[in-house]
């Protein structure tokens, strides 16, 4: 009952942390995910753990942090199906070339750049039982993450969400969701992560986790139809939500057996189910608001204790720390801008865009986590790779005020297309 109690009390102290810094962040003009990022490392060795050790490791015991990581898988799994059943194909009629074009040259310039400075990070901060390979994927993928909820977020806020460079970056960040996932699910196992030496091989890996979401695409997807048809006649009933649960969490099974990481699952999951916009509304009132208020903080509060500013100590590691940082800002601002330039959007619209896909979120630190418990990155990169999702996410709002002031954005909103 001891252990119950620390644990009920740190999830506690994570609740209020969380809901006041993204409080505070949300009047600064900031999406609340970063003031719950911020939270996690206050709660963590940077502050916490600094100031008051003792208070840290009561509130944090191995045992207690144990079953927070399971918790928040929990409701990252939870999190993904959401996202994958609000992907909206009809965003793309009329954009797709163009959001295909921005949104791939926005992941592959800067993974192509993230490759590049691999070779200068790995003498000097990879892990001696990790090779190149594995060292340098990871870093290509961690650098070309786009976050799509909380640039949606962050469109509604600035009143770009329907004018036209608005929708072309939600429908290139969605693209690049769909395609970041399919590449994670594809790069994991060749990274070894997750991995159990005794499971499934690299050659039936792959193949396997694509026939898996083939399947769900194609005959699942019909399978899954009645869902629709229950929920237009009965609404979204008792049983209907356990049925839709557990599909959720059997895909995240599968997908874990197959040397995937499980979140690709629940994804999967989500884009397998019906296209109603009511049921995607409907799960969200059941489902978003405990998952994004309870569970969610908790995987912001674990990352948080695995993130140490300290580690980052001296010019040399910032002077690192700042190569991370520009390549990852120059990677995806170059490849959304320029592509979308060679469109023929206006430098504007286009520079705007290059902003906005630099926005990253719970998808990066989900990434991160990954790579740090798998020991392809060290704590000390894991730290810069976190700082630098913060840092990216919080200069969106303010370059694209400066591109965009809020008139300019209603006009556009409101002239005819």
């Amino acid at each position: 009952m001891v252990e119950l109690a620390t644990l009920l009390l740190a999830i506690a102290v994570i609740l209020i942390t969380t809901r006041a810094v993204s409080s505070l962040f949300r009047r600064l003009n900031q999406p609340p995910v970063i003031g719950e990022m911020v939270a996690g490392i206050m709660l963590g060795p940077s502050l916490l753990g600094w100031v008051a050790p003792d208070i840290s490791s009561a509130l944090f015991p191995t045992q207690s942090q144990a079953l927070l990581e399971g918790l928040s898988a929990l409701g990252l799994v939870l999190f993904m199906f959401l996202v994958g059943m609000e992907h909206d194909p009809v965003l793309m009629r009329g954009r797709g070339p163009t959001a295909v074009l921005i949104s791939h040259a926005s992941m592959t310039i800067p993974f192509a750049l993230g490759m590049v400075l691999a070779l200068f990070l790995y003498p000097r901060l990879g892990e001696q039982h990790v090779s190149f390979t594995q060292f340098a994927l990871f870093i290509g993928t961690s650098v070309s993450i786009t976050a799509f909820p909380v640039l949606a977020r962050m469109l509604v806020d600035s009143g770009l969400a329907r004018t036209p460079v608005g929708v072309l970056a939600l429908t290139a960040a969605a693209v690049n969701d769909v395609t970041g996932w399919l590449a994670l699910a594809a790069v994991l196992p060749m990274m070894g992560v997750g991995r159990d030496p005794h499971g499934l091989p690299l050659w039936l890996s792959i193949p396997g986790t694509v026939l898996f979401a083939l399947l769900m695409l194609t005959v699942g997807r019909r399978l899954l139809a009645h869902i629709g048809t229950r929920f237009r006649s009965r609404g979204l009933t008792m049983g209907l939500l356990a049925t839709m649960l557990l599909v959720a969490i059997l895909c995240a099974w599968t997908t874990e057996q197959l040397g995937v990481h499980p979140l690709f699952g629940a994804f999967v999951a989500g884009l397998a189910m019906p296209r109603d916009p009511a049921l995607a509304d409907a799960m969200r009132l059941r489902v978003l608001d405990v998952t994004i208020v309870l569970l969610l903080p908790l995987f912001f509060a674990l990352s948080g204790l695995r993130t140490r500013v300290g580690l980052i100590s001296g010019a040399q590691m910032w002077l690192y720390f700042a190569l991370v940082l520009g390549v990852a800002i120059a990677g995806k601002f170059s490849g959304a801008a320029l592509s979308a330039r060679a469109t023929g959007l206006p430098w504007r619209e286009a520079a705007s865009l290059g902003v906005l896909v630099n926005t990253r979120g719970l998808i990066e630190l989900v990434v991160l986590n990954v790579g740090l418990e798998a020991g392809i990155i060290s704590p000390t990169l894991f730290t810069m790779l976190v700082l630098m999702a913060i840092v990216t996410t919080l200069m969106t709002m303010p370059l694209l005020s400066l591109l965009y002031p809020r008139g300019a954005a209603g006009r556009e909103a409101a002239a005819p297309p």
